[in-house]
């Protein structure tokens, strides 16, 4: 997961292979709610890894139930069985809708003594509707804040009285349909001699989300009858009881984007398409039919049990006019795939987008005006017009508003037949229910190397470029690669291959080194699985380094090798040839140079601070021949790259250095409207 302030996507072609979805938010936390109240040990598989599980998880372990996360994406949750719930307790929400509103009502019927609270947007969310059906139950709940929205304080003792069950228990449809889903978990607490009725006031909104309930609460033993969607019945004797086992569908809103990429992209290899894997056509999730909106759009889909392929079609895009009710969340993919489309798209009966994340509708507006789209929104509907032509997009600065949707949504921006990069603010908000969304793009998102930004961070020895190359890396998200790193731990592979370091034996290192399995991770250098970082640090291993770098042809096999480090989303490579030979076409490079007394004191520190005998004035003399011996050589002379920016920070601190360079890079950047931190 990205967790930079910013993530800027260069300009994207094509896109083409294979991606495996995580798990559903909606069935993940629903799932862990039902497990919960059940009696038994419920085995939960291939469970989401987010924000909003985590938020769950942590609830039901305060809560009284026994959660064990010791297999990864398997959890087993012992439920309450029929036992009180522990309190009091004070429990964090988060932004989570699918973990407040259920969690509320459940706790509600059970009785005891919580607080529910979340972030700031999470008490900008409306629960007045789902608080006022509890409270004709005779459930004791009070606002803690402004009245109708979060923190909210339960304090009751007992459950729900059984004459409060006699008559139906009314509930708004028509602002969320998790007030609905919350109740209809809840209330089979209190079933126990009685069936209970639930009468939806208006129009239900999002059915297909009620419907998901409806059938993983028969999965836990409830069985729930409605008539046409508007009078829920529990029936009497009903009892939560574990399945034993349980497995997580994908989460089709998330396969709305990589649909939508099939859609707009051609293929630049001999995969064609985009192949979904976790959610098929016979999903039991609402977003599913997003397919049909993308079909009518002109995207080509096809899909079987657990998975989806998706090919362009018809191109440019066909404009819609949908109702959009059925797919509330995956709508908003439409209103990106709206940019490419032909004519005017228009979605219409969304006024659920005011009450999600964020303001859904108006922060769709404002960033799709942002990229050169002329946008009209209303209560319940947007229409977009894409830009005219290539020339009236715009490179554009996201804003994501905490709303892990927008962030997934606008990265099809980066796709633009302007060519033009794309920057998203705050990218680990996605982690609420997709962490790794970035790395499954970039992982079927083609481009050509040439532009994949690159900056080069070149300098003499003990310049402190590698730090500020790394920090520099670290900021923007990139890749990092050491150049000097690579030749020790050639040298290093090749011993631990039992060959020496000489002419005889040219060829084969020279073979070894083009595939070598090496990361920069953390500060930390992997060779595959083994951790070299120390291994090459010795001064045996920076002679042998020297004598790897004497071979020619291991020199040559190393240069592609270097090449090879040039993956999105970008890179940022220090050494002392990266801006003169490596990447000569990088946009950006930097030439990090110190006094010499400057950069021997500094070596002199940190050989002390390690329990090395030093001298300031050998350690000064020693980088002054070295710099000699590095400027004079006959290959890759050690010099600033003719274009290169020049810093010196004998004066400066590590911290400086690094907003230096990240200064001259945002001064090359295209984005009209600054990160907003």
């Amino acid at each position: 997961m990205y967790s930079t302030a910013f993530l800027d996507l260069p300009p994207l072609q094509a896109a083409a292979g294979e991606v495996h979805l995580p798990g559903s938010k909606s069935i993940s936390n629903r799932v862990l709610l039902l497990a919960a109240l059940s009696s038994g040990t419920t085995t939960v598989h291939d469970l989401l890894a987010s924000d909003d599980t985590r938020v769950m998880l942590d609830a039901l372990r305060q809560i009284g139930c026994t959660v064990d996360e010791t297999a990864g994406s398997t959890v087993h949750i012992t439920g309450l069985g029929g036992r009180a719930p522990q309190s009091p307790a004070q429990l964090f929400m988060g932004n989570a809708g699918t973990a407040m509103r259920p969690l509320t009502a459940a706790l509600a019927l059970l009785g005891g003594e919580f607080e529910l609270a979340g972030v700031p947007r999470m008490h900008e969310r409306p629960i007045g509707d789902l608080v006022d059906a509890l409270r004709q139950l005779g459930c004791q709940i009070d606002y803690l804040g402004n009245e109708g929205y979060p923190p909210l304080r339960i304090a009751h003792a007992q459950g729900v009285p059984a004459l409060a069950l006699a008559e139906p228990i009314r509930v708004r449809g028509d602002v969320s349909s998790q007030f609905l889903t919350a109740l209809l978990m809840a209330l089979p607490l209190a079933a126990g001699t009685q069936a209970i009725v639930i009468e939806v006031v208006g129009e239900l909104i999002s059915k297909p989300y009620i419907a998901i309930t409806l059938q993983l609460l028969s999965r836990f033993g409830i069985v729930v009858e409605h008539q046409n969607w508007q009078q829920f019945t529990i029936a009497a004797g009903s009892r939560y009881q574990s399945p034993g086992s349980i497995h997580v569908e994908a989460d089709a809103s998330s396969a709305s984007y990589f649909i939508a990429l099939g859609a707009i992209t051609t293929s630049g290899s001999d995969q064609k398409g985009i192949k979904i894997q976790g959610v098929g056509l016979d999903s039991i999730q609402g977003d599913i039919r997003f397919v049909e909106a993308a079909r009518a759009m002109g995207a080509v889909i096809t899909g079987g049990p657990n998975w989806l392929h998706i090919e362009r079609g018809a191109w440019p895009l066909q404009a819609i006019d949908l109702d959009c009710n059925h797919i509330p969340d995956a709508a908003m993919t439409l209103a990106v795939m709206a940019l490419y489309a032909k004519g005017t798209t228009t979605l219409t009966n969304i006024a659920s987008w005011r009450v999600k994340e964020t303001d859904r509708i108006a922060a769709m507006a404002t960033e799709l005006r942002k990229l050169g789209a002329t946008v009209e929104e209303g209560a319940d509907f947007i229409r977009v017009i894409p830009p005219a032509q290539a020339a009236d997009w715009n490179a554009a600065s996201i804003h994501t508003y905490d709303d892990h949707r927008v962030a997934m949504c606008f990265s099809l921006a980066a796709f633009n037949p302007a060519r033009l990069p794309v920057r998203i603010e705050d990218p680990k908000c996605v982690a609420k229910t997709f962490p790794d969304y970035f790395e499954a793009l970039f992982s079927v998102a083609q481009v050509q190397t040439a532009r994949i930004p690159v900056i080069c961070i070149d300098g003499p020895t003990a310049s402190g470029k590698g730090t500020v190359a790394a920090a520099v890396a670290q900021r923007l998200g990139y890749r990092f690669l050491d150049s000097g790193a690579m030749y020790r731990i050639t040298a290093l592979a090749a011993l631990r291959a039992g060959l020496a370091i000489d002419t005889d034996h040219e060829a084969r290192i020279a073979t070894m080194a083009q595939t070598l399995p090496v990361r920069f991770e953390d500060g930390r250098v992997l060779l595959g699985s083994d951790d070299v970082t120390d291994a090459i640090r010795t001064e045996e291993a920076g002679m042998n380094a020297s004598r790897v770098s004497a071979l020619p042809a291991v020199r040559t096999a190393l240069v592609d090798l270097q090449h090879s480090f040039q993956r999105l989303p970008g890179l940022v490579a220090d050494g002392r040839d990266m801006g003169t030979v490596i990447f000569p076409e990088a946009p950006l490079k930097v030439y990090l140079t110190a006094s010499a007394a400057c950069r021997a004191e500094r070596r002199y520190k940190q050989l002390i601070s390690k329990g090395f005998s030093a001298s300031i004035e050998d350690l000064r003399a020693d980088l002054e021949a070295r710099d000699a011996r590095d400027s004079t050589r006959s290959v890759a002379p050690l010099k600033p790259a003719q274009d290169a920016l020049v810093l010196d920070n004998s004066t400066l601190t590590i911290d400086e250095a690094v907003e230096q360079v990240l200064a001259w890079w945002q001064e090359r950047q295209p984005f009209a409207v600054p990160a907003q931190g």
